[in-house]
């Protein structure tokens, strides 16, 4: 019970900021800019990682190497340290594997979040601080089904859709075995 306990606080303090660094990654590409508070939320969250990385892998254009360097070695890590704690050695060339994986279910996670925020938020307070950026955010992923799924009483389904999209590729993801 005690190595279950461990590996699900290692998976969830790893899946948040894995989360972090992926937003981080997303937010440089997509040019969102450092003065919005979730912007500076993710900065101040993840400097302490990328800024010294930064050094050694210079971001190129839009593209934040620094931060995308940072999940692969966090993944690593964090597979690492789950086999260790549950079989008591590390598994280098499974965890090596499993990496990639690890990281494209936390992407997906981040898109499902966002896109409850974004639910949520459009509900309660549509004027939130966060809510243009979780919206530019998402714009990419929501703007396919808005031009396929009309508006049903003057409600927009996208997001609908994309929650259940992300949830068939997460399922995919889980069940391939990595």
């Amino acid at each position: 019970m005690f190595a279950d306990i461990a590996r699900l606080l290692i998976e969830t303090a790893a899946a948040i900021f894995g989360a972090a660094l992926l937003l981080r990654l997303y937010m440089n590409w997509a040019g969102m800019p450092s003065r919005n508070p979730l912007a500076q939320f993710v900065l101040a969250l993840t400097d302490w990682v990328v800024r010294p990385l930064r050094r050694l892998l210079p971001a190129a254009g839009r593209f934040d190497s620094a931060s995308l360097v940072a999940v692969l070695i966090l993944a690593l890590v964090t597979l690492a340290l789950t086999d260790l704690v549950l079989t008591g050695l590390v598994y280098w060339d499974r965890a090596l594997i499993r990496t990639p994986f690890t990281v494209l279910r936390w992407s997906l996670n981040l898109v499902f979040w966002l896109t409850i925020i974004h639910v949520v938020l459009s509900w309660v307070n549509p004027h939130a601080p966060i809510a243009p950026a979780i919206s530019m955010l998402l714009r990419p992923f929501l703007a396919p089904f808005q031009r396929i799924i009309p508006l049903v009483g003057g409600f927009d389904l996208s997001p609908l859709a994309l929650i259940v999209l992300v949830n068939v590729l997460l399922l995919v993801v889980n069940r391939s075995g990595f």
